[in-house]
């Protein structure tokens, strides 16, 4: 069996982890101690999921045995036990499967959201507000801290742009899978004669770097400008030069901050921000590079892709990628997310565990 042996493998692994941290020569080598640490970390949750494997294997094994039994009582005992073990077995493979599918280093960080208005005019904004919205309401069922870091406003009350950052537990492995085109079928509120109109937003969810992750040299890399803020705020914001914008020179990237009234404020924002876009980029050329023909890439990096359609009139909810539907529009979009993320991510669980399989 080629799992249970990859399995003994990696229990095996964890075991001279296991030893090798108790040594004292390595409990003084910090560098060493630290990397042990890690390996073990990336494993141990897998370790007592396999352990209670084996346990039914092997009581699975000695059901079968009491098949040969002379003992009626006995084999009657083992006949009502070995559906139910069986069953058990099945569901605690799968667990191990996906258990051993590599992790995504990304999925504990926290992440930069953008939010834009595509086509569609004012409808297309409102609906960018409402996407925002349904994120925002999302983060605070789950406990998230999130912070506009940069916004700006249409003229019918929506957002030609939002970008914000969110963090918490887990965040990224969460809601890694929303970044793309979200398109909205519904009447607008200035339309008179009752039509559906069809518009769109782009998403991208980017998980935060940290200084270290990205190597930005401010000296060299970076144009900075400073200007007075446009459009409504508060304050000073519109009287000062509080506005900032900042140009990595080496891609293009540009980032514009200016809803705080202070340049520094400003400025932290506008970085944070710049560098999530610059891991991004890197991910993403590291990731074309190991395959051309990535087919995860498609649900959790490509901005051009239309991956939803949220359509008012039939109250509907339709993840094209997935291939699933849901009647429940009101509740999503008022943020109640939590089971409809976990279908959508289980779809890619699964894809992810047909692609190991393959390779």
């Amino acid at each position: 069996m080629i799992l249970y042996d990859k399995l003994l493998r990696v229990e095996d692994k964890y075991e001279e982890i296991e030893q090798k941290l108790c040594d004292p020569d390595i409990i003084s080598n910090r560098k060493e101690f630290t990397a042990l640490s890690r390996q073990r970390a990336e494993i141990e949750e897998l370790i007592p999921v396999f352990r209670e494997f084996k346990k039914v294997v092997a009581e699975i094994d000695e059901c079968k045995e009491s098949f040969e039994s002379d003992d009626a009582e006995l084999k009657e005992l083992a006949e009502m036990e070995l559906p139910e073990l069986t069953a058990k077995k099945g569901r605690l493979e799968k667990e191990l499967q996906l258990l051993l599918l590599p992790k995504d280093p990304n999925d504990s960080k926290n992440v930069i959201i953008e939010v834009r208005a595509g086509t569609g005019g004012d409808e297309a904004a409102l609906f960018a507000a409402d996407i925002f919205r349904m994120y925002t309401r999302y983060a605070e069922l789950r406990n998230w801290k999130i912070d506009i870091l940069s916004s700006s406003n249409s003229d019918g009350g929506g957002f030609k742009e939002v970008i914000a950052s969110i963090s918490g537990k887990q965040v990224f492995s969460n809601l890694k899978y929303e970044s793309g085109v979200h398109r909205v079928q519904r009447v607008p509120a200035t339309e008179s004669q009752g039509r559906v109109h069809t518009s769109a937003c782009t998403v991208a969810v980017l998980p935060e770097a940290e200084e270290v992750e990205v190597d930005i040299d401010e000296a060299k890399d970076l144009r900075i400008d400073v200007m007075r803020a446009s459009g409504p705020g508060g304050q000073c914001v519109n009287t000062t030069d509080s506005a900032v914008r900042i140009t990595h020179l080496p891609t293009g990237l540009v980032v514009i901050c200016q809803d705080e009234k202070s340049q520094h404020k400003n400025k932290a924002k506008a970085m944070t921000v710049l560098r999530a876009r610059l891991y991004d980029k890197l991910q993403s050329e590291l990731d074309a590079e190991r395959s051309e023909n990535r087919k995860s890439q498609v649900g959790s990096g490509d901005r051009s892709q239309r991956i939803r359609t949220y359509n008012y009139p039939q109250g509907r909810i339709t993840d094209h990628r997935a291939g699933l539907t849901v009647h429940k529009l009101d509740s999503i979009i008022a943020g109640e997310m939590e089971d409809f993320l976990n279908e959508v991510r289980a779809y890619f669980q699964a894809q992810a565990l047909k692609e190991n399989s393959e390779s």
